[in-house]
C-alpha cells in the first residue's frame, strides 16, 4: 500500500516521541489506528451504498478486472506469433527460493 522502508519508520517513530513525548505516545498511535479503522468503515459503507444505489454488482466488475490480465502485451504479442496460447507463468511452491534468470 505505501512504499515506506524501515529507515522512514524509525523517522516516523523519533519524530513521534519528539512530538508527543514518552507517556503520550501510546495513545497517541491507539487513536490514530482507531481513526484509520473509522474511516475505512466509513469508505467501505459508502462504496456499499453508491453500489446499492446505481443498482451495480461490484463482485462481476472485480472478475471483469482481472479478465483484462489476457490483454497484456507480452500475452497478445506471443500470441500473434504462436499458435498456441501463451502460458500462464507458473507459480513456485511456497517456501522456494526465487530465481532470477537476469540476475545469473
Amino acid at each position: 500500500m505505501f512504499d515506506i522502508g524501515i529507515g522512514e519508520i524509525i523517522a516516523l517513530a523519533a519524530l513521534g516521541l519528539l512530538i508527543f513525548g514518552p507517556d503520550r505516545l501510546p495513545k497517541a498511535a491507539a487513536d490514530g489506528a482507531r481513526f484509520l479503522k473509522q474511516i475505512r468503515t466509513m469508505a467501505a459503507g459508502a462504496k456499499q451504498d453508491l453500489a446499492d444505489s446505481a443498482g451495480l454488482d461490484l463482485n462481476g466488475a472485480v472478475d471483469t478486472v482481472k479478465g483484462l490480465a489476457d490483454l497484456h502485451p507480452k500475452r497478445i504479442a506471443s500470441s500473434l506469433l504462436n499458435d498456441e496460447p501463451a502460458p500462464r507463468p507458473a507459480q513456485p511452491p511456497a517456501g522456494a527460493p526465487t530465481f532470477d534468470p537476469d540476475a545469473t
